[in-house]
């Protein structure tokens, strides 16, 4: 059976989708010494916990081919893009490709895709790093292969 996968925003799933992501997490960065101590923490059953771990991924956890592809409109001022190439390289991301339009009225339109198979931080967490950064006005998670 080949697998098929979607993203979906977790406001739409039943909650104990994420809190199976969270045990897993808590579990891959140590603070629980095992799964027990991680369901009774979250608040599930360890039945619930083996029947969907295989099966429910963070965003990068998920990611197959490794390569992420993000839109943004950055505001024309100098050092912006290299911030975000900054930032992105920080946590370990591989620039692959940039596409930059000429700025219209103070704002341009920026496409990065890169190999994100080292990356140290989620990808939500990234996005959120990078919409949070001075002169993005928008950053969007386009493609992820």
């Amino acid at each position: 059976m080949n697998n098929k996968y979607l993203i979906i925003d977790t406001m739409i799933l039943p909650e104990v989708f994420e809190k199976v992501v969270k045990v897993k997490e808590l579990i891959r960065t140590g603070k629980v010494k095992d799964i027990s101590e991680g369901v009774k923490l979250i608040g599930i059953s360890r039945s619930t916990y083996y029947k969907y771990k295989d099966s429910v991924f963070t965003l990068s956890e998920g990611i197959v081919g490794h390569k992420v592809t993000l839109g943004l409109i950055l505001a024309h001022e100098a050092g912006t893009l290299s911030k975000i190439l900054d930032r992105i390289a920080l946590d370990k991301g591989n620039i692959l490709t940039i596409n930059q339009d000429i700025p219209i009225n103070n704002a341009a339109s920026v496409t990065i895709t890169f190999d994100a198979s080292k990356l140290e931080t989620e990808i939500n967490t990234l996005v959120e790093e990078l919409k949070s950064t001075e002169n993005v006005i928008k950053v969007d998670l386009i493609a992820v292969e």
